[in-house]
């Protein structure tokens, strides 16, 4: 396949990832922003910790629960109308948020959360998108430019918090009603830019041409399976690719749900908070750019080893650091926020590493016309792990500590660190697994 509609593959596909970064930074913003202060919000409205885990929770439980109908969207009809579905509930949903603020309504919040989810849903299914039409040696790449344009609106969205919540309270309003206003637009600005942009549809065009993935890895292609049947027939590199996924998520979402609520209690300002959490999004979303390279290079099993390591490592540095404070006349951290950013950096770039490699070693163990239902089970897997590790982070720090909860992460990775170390070395080496995500 070497072109399009009379076109250059490689020019279609850079039209693509030109949409779906330019998406990713609407939607990161919406994400990002509302993130800030769920937590802080729900735990103010209903005066309880494990309400506030549980805020961050909703939105993950909404991602997890959209997974599948968006999936399902992408395979009848192509990304483009998945895309739009998830950022519209977002919009909605973020909306409803700050209703909910509002009128001190922390149930209801939580269910507006569930909706805000979808942005978070849409934002991981464009990494799926940006695959449909790269070449094999750079299908990793592909994917990683995408999760990479995240970090523009991720990292600027938890600063917009503040500056909300004073234009809020200016305009007589709920201030932390604010943050969700700026999700609003982002998510409503994101859905519009591909509902105008991602035109040809990338899964659309890349089956109309019948593109066919020669990797070992996969299935003999056939008829399309029924969703069990797709799992049951799944490549064990597909197996290993779901549990890095899933585990690397569920330990970043557990450890960083519950660090503001952490940095709150030691008397942390908002602004402090909005910083670690950008630094954190930054190592999550801006070196995967870098991953990506090391993916197509030196394979997908040892970049997932990389990643369950660097959790490993964030989880220790995590575990060992006490309430941060404020020193009351200079006016910023003078304890272990450092310590933090630390711990939380490590943890951005261990996730990176594992959703980059894992996707794309779990997109190249399937065909092209099972991968729309696969990834979108990879989410939905992913995201319901997220949901249990916010919620079991809140419980921990409730009836243990902050600390407890870095010492539970570092032995959940564990397990993954050692099974992709004896995948990549164990039988066949490094060479063997370089040599498959190359084909």
């Amino acid at each position: 396949m070497t072109e399009l509609l009379g076109r250059p593959v490689a020019a279609v596909q850079r039209k693509v990832l030109g949409t779906l970064t330019t998406s990713q930074v609407l939607g990161g913003v919406g994400v990002a922003t509302g993130v800030t202060v769920s937590s802080l919000a729900a735990a103010s409205l209903s005066g309880s910790e494990v309400v506030g885990g549980l805020a961050q929770t909703s939105a993950v439980i909404g991602a997890a629960l959209l997974s599948l109908p968006a999936a399902r969207l992408a395979e009848r009809r192509g990304r483009r109308p998945a895309l739009i579905m998830g950022y519209g509930l977002a919009a909605i949903g973020a909306a409803l948020a700050a209703t909910a603020i509002a009128l001190g309504s922390w149930p209801l919040l939580l269910a507006a959360l569930v909706l805000v989810g979808g942005g978070s849903t849409a934002n991981l299914a464009a990494r799926y998108a940006a695959t449909d039409l790269a070449a094999p040696e750079r299908r990793a790449r592909s994917l990683s430019l995408v999760v990479w344009a995240t970090t523009i609106g991720s990292v600027a969205g938890p600063n917009l918090a503040e500056p909300a919540q004073r234009l809020a309270g200016w305009l007589g309003i709920a201030e932390r009603s604010g943050p969700f206003l700026v999700s609003v637009l982002g998510f409503s600005a994101a859905a519009a830019w591909v509902w105008f942009g991602l035109r040809p549809d990338p899964l659309v065009l890349a089956r109309s041409v019948e593109v066919v993935d020669p990797a070992p890895s996969c299935p003999a292609h056939g008829a399309p399976l029924r969703w069990t049947g797709k799992l049951a027939k799944l490549h064990p590199m597909g197996w290993l690719a779901l549990a890095g996924i899933v585990l690397c998520h569920t330990a970043m979402v557990g450890l960083m749900t519950m660090t503001p609520v952490h940095m709150d209690h030691g008397g942390a300002s908002l602004s402090l908070v909005g910083v670690v959490i950008s630094l954190h999004i930054a190592g999550m979303y801006a070196a995967s750019p870098v991953f990506g390279w090391m993916a197509d290079r030196w394979g997908r099993v040892p970049v997932l080893a990389l990643g369950a390591g660097l959790v490993v490592a964030a989880a220790g540095v995590a575990g060992t650091a006490s309430s941060p404070s404020e020193d009351p006349l200079a006016g910023s951290s003078m304890s272990t926020a450092p310590q933090l950013i630390i711990a939380l950096v490590l943890l951005g770039f261990g996730w990176s590493a594992g959703l980059v490699s894992g996707s794309a070693l779990l997109t190249e163990s399937v065909p092209l016309a099972d991968r729309p239902a696969l990834q979108g089970m990879s989410d939905l897997a992913m995201n319901v792990g997220g949901a249990l590790g916010g919620l079991t982070a809140g419980l921990v720090v409730t009836v243990w500590s902050y600390q407890v909860l870095g010492l539970l992460v570092g032995v959940l990775a564990l397990p993954l660190l050692v099974l992709c170390l004896l995948s990549a070395f164990g039988s066949g080496g490094t060479r063997s697994v370089r040599r498959r995500s190359r084909r």
